[in-house]
């Protein structure tokens, strides 16, 4: 059996990254012959929780209730995990590569001394396990064997596309109450503030972005590139060096401390490409590069380049975007 760690939103839907990780789930599946998934969620889910794991082919929804989960403490969920584990005999435990996806996960791993994958993009083998991960922040590609059981890991974000089961039948719920050791508590969270407004919605799903890094020059070269975004109907995404200089805002990053984008094509315009800004962006099925360098990383990675000024190569695009339009 597989265990997924699903992580919820403010309204108590499954956040993205974790449907992602039940679809990567459903794919092992498959390969094992078709062994069931089980979801371990924290507080007693809603029905409309229950319903949309069970589209994903969950089968058993675990729900871990009590004081002790009333807040995140890492350690604490991993015991709740492990005993979901322990109890189904499960060959596999896993969880989205977000930051507690990849603390709990770590916990369960060490409990279990097993080695633990993080960032996982894909599996190659069953016999041996095999998986291939993210490193070095999305620059490099690293194969490792988890020969161990339970195989513990973590999915990249993006790594696969959330998609429901074909045919999927009702979830059960099976509440949980786990005795947890009072030293499984003292790191935890105990107080919580409203975040500020999440505005990069519209970068993240954006099938088009249209990059932009220090060679726009200043905060008002961007014309061209506004122009160019509207034309793809596409969004915006910078670089961490923009954002630093002021010339955009903090919402539109694309990178490790920023957003982590999948685009059918990007566009990346005087951006050098390094490995901070390639993690947030090598997931992209095609990247189309502009620069005047014809050595910089970024190009070097991209799919297609344009060695030139984007402020001449940039404009010429939109013209003749605009002429075929017009005819």
């Amino acid at each position: 059996m597989i265990v997924v760690l699903v992580e919820t939103d403010l309204s108590g839907a499954a956040v993205e990254v974790s449907r992602e990780a039940v679809t990567f789930a459903r794919s092992l599946s498959d390969a094992g012959g078709g062994v069931p998934i089980d979801a371990v969620v924290v507080g007693e889910p809603s029905a409309a929780l229950v319903d949309q794991l069970a589209a994903y082919g969950v089968r058993d929804v675990h729900a871990l209730t009590g004081e002790a989960f009333d807040s995140f403490a890492g350690a604490a969920w991993a015991s709740g995990v492990l005993g979901v584990r322990t109890a189904k005999n499960a060959v596999v435990v896993m969880a989205a590569g977000t930051p507690r996806g990849n603390e709990v996960m770590a916990h369960v791993a060490a409990r279990a001394g097993v080695a633990m994958a993080a960032n996982v993009l894909s599996f190659s083998g069953l016999s041996p396990f095999t998986v291939t991960r993210q490193v070095v922040g999305g620059a490099a590609l690293e194969e490792m064997r988890l020969a161990d059981r339970p195989a513990v890991f973590t999915v990249a974000g993006h790594a696969v596309e959330a998609a429901p089961a074909a045919a999927a039948g009702g979830a059960h719920v099976v509440v949980e109450r786990p005795d947890v050791d009072p030293a499984d508590l003292v790191a935890r969270v105990v107080s919580t503030q409203a975040p500020e407004p999440d505005l990069s919605g519209s970068l993240k799903s954006a099938k088009v972005v249209v990059g932009a890094g220090r060679g726009a020059g200043s905060a008002d070269g961007f014309a061209d590139l506004l122009e160019l975004t509207e034309l793809l109907d596409g969004s915006l995404g910078v670089s961490r060096v923009v954002t630093s200089l002021g010339w955009r805002p903090h919402h539109e990053q694309v990178g490790q401390t920023g957003s982590r984008i999948s685009p059918d094509l990007y566009i990346p315009c005087g951006i050098s490409g390094a490995i901070q800004h390639w993690a947030g962006c090598s997931s992209a099925k095609a990247i189309l590069a502009i620069n005047t360098d014809a050595e910089a990383p970024m190009v070097t990675k991209a799919t297609y380049a344009v060695i030139g000024d984007l402020h001449e190569v940039v404009p010429a695009i939109n013209a003749e975007i605009r002429r075929r339009r017009a005819g």
